[in-house]
């Protein structure tokens, strides 16, 4: 279960894919609201329905993708994925270059590249699980996860960096060329790939488009983990538009102290995804994955408690440092739980319905408490979020029994 574990030549070029992408990513961390901001002079409906819409609308879209992808070989669809989001966002910057750039067309390319990213993480996994033995990957996913945390942490400086000398649609572009690189690494990967009983040609049937969810939701030990993810993500991401609104607005928080606030607790997310298998070799799967889902829940709550000033900067920093650790903890403990509950033909539309429902989730529940901080102000719906963030716990704790004996697939 150790981190310095080889796996072998052809993992080591899917990482070194996912890695590029995921910089790209975070270089562009707010690319898009900068542009509609400052070029487009969008208001704050527009920058909002970027956020929600394009995300929700995009999750939509690759709602039959998971089913007709399961029998496809998932390389080439992990390969077209990153071409799509290359060349999504690489008509931005072309489009600015000619005066032509338009609020529709960044909608438009968020919801493509939405929909790719869904298809893409499904795919993903699905591959995964065919290139490493079992008993890898957690290693493996604990290396995604630390790579994850290692770009968040590097990424917005950088990109922070490209936005005040180049300007955002740069680091668009800069995002644009990482799945481009992400896609020669793919190909490089080369080797065989099994393929499916049902061959190539499988036409999808209308009933497969909800095999996902139902397979999830009559599984005892993934249903309580699917609930708890989506609520847990969809919570925590609805509140941090309030909590820039919060900082940057009341309580007077420069720009770079809001990048601090957030980068430099992405560390705990580094530590805690390097600890994730000596945990679970030294206490098991089940007890690592429940108490860090119940202690990931507790620190938001403190947020609602940011005052001005250097104290206010350190709590946000500690609760998100907490946070963050604990998350770096359990998500690639559920991500191997989640892989190794699931059957072979099965994970790609099983991962599909999971990512279509964790980002519809989080767009409403932005969107949701985008009219509570309007009507309740943000502290008080910040405090809110974090409330009934402390009762999603609840969820792993009444399947705790069937997370441990339920028997897997």
């Amino acid at each position: 279960m150790g981190s310095g574990r080889r796996l072998g030549r052809r993992f080591g070029w899917l990482w070194k894919a996912y890695g590029t992408s995921a910089l790209g990513t975070w270089l562009a961390f707010g690319a898009f609201p900068l542009i509609a901001i400052q070029e487009l002079h969008s208001g704050p409906v527009e920058v909002a329905a970027l956020a929600s819409v394009g995300a929700a609308v995009g999750a939509a879209a690759a709602v039959p993708l998971g089913p007709w992808l399961e029998f496809r070989r998932k390389r080439p669809v992990l390969i077209a994925a990153d071409l799509v989001r290359f060349a999504a966002l690489l008509t931005i910057p072309a489009a600015f270059a000619f005066g032509l750039l338009t609020f529709l067309q960044l909608l438009l390319v968020s919801v493509v590249v939405s929909a790719a990213d869904i298809t893409f993480r499904a795919a993903s996994g699905a591959y995964l699980k065919t290139l490493l033995p079992a008993g890898d990957l957690l290693v493996a996913n604990a290396r995604f996860e630390s790579t994850a945390w290692t770009t968040t942490v590097v990424g917005p400086p950088l990109g922070g960096v490209m936005i005040a000398l180049l300007g955002p649609v740069a680091t668009v572009a800069a995002d644009a060329a990482s799945y481009l690189l992400s896609a020669l690494g793919l190909c490089a990967i080369g080797g065989g790939e099994p393929q499916s009983e049902r061959g190539e040609t499988t036409r999808l049937r209308a009933g497969d488009l909800l095999d996902g969810w139902r397979y999830i939701l009559a599984d005892p030990a993934l249903r309580p983990l699917f609930f708890n993810t989506a609520l847990f993500n969809g919570l925590v991401m609805a509140s941090g538009p309030l909590l820039a609104v919060l900082m940057l607005g009341p309580l007077g928080f420069a720009p770079w102290q809001y990048g601090l606030a957030f980068a430099a607790p992405a560390i705990g997310g580094l530590l805690g995804s390097r600890l994730a298998g000596p945990l679970v070799t030294r206490f098991g799967q089940h007890q690592v994955l429940v108490t860090s889902g119940v202690l990931r829940a507790v620190w938001p709550v403190g947020l609602a408690f940011v005052g001005p000033g250097t104290g206010g900067l350190l709590l946000v920093i500690g609760v998100e440092l907490g946070l963050i650790f604990c998350c770096g903890v359990f998500n690639p403990v559920q991500a191997t739980h989640r892989l190794e509950r699931t059957a072979t033909d099965r994970v790609t539309r099983t991962l599909s319905a999971w990512a279509v429902t964790t980002k519809a989730s989080t767009a409403l529940l932005t969107a949701l408490w985008g009219v509570l901080g309007g009507l309740l102000g943000p502290r008080t719906a910040i405090g809110l979020a974090g409330v009934l963030l402390l009762a999603t716990p609840l969820l792993l704790l009444r399947r705790a029994a069937a997370l441990r004996i339920a028997p897997t697939h």
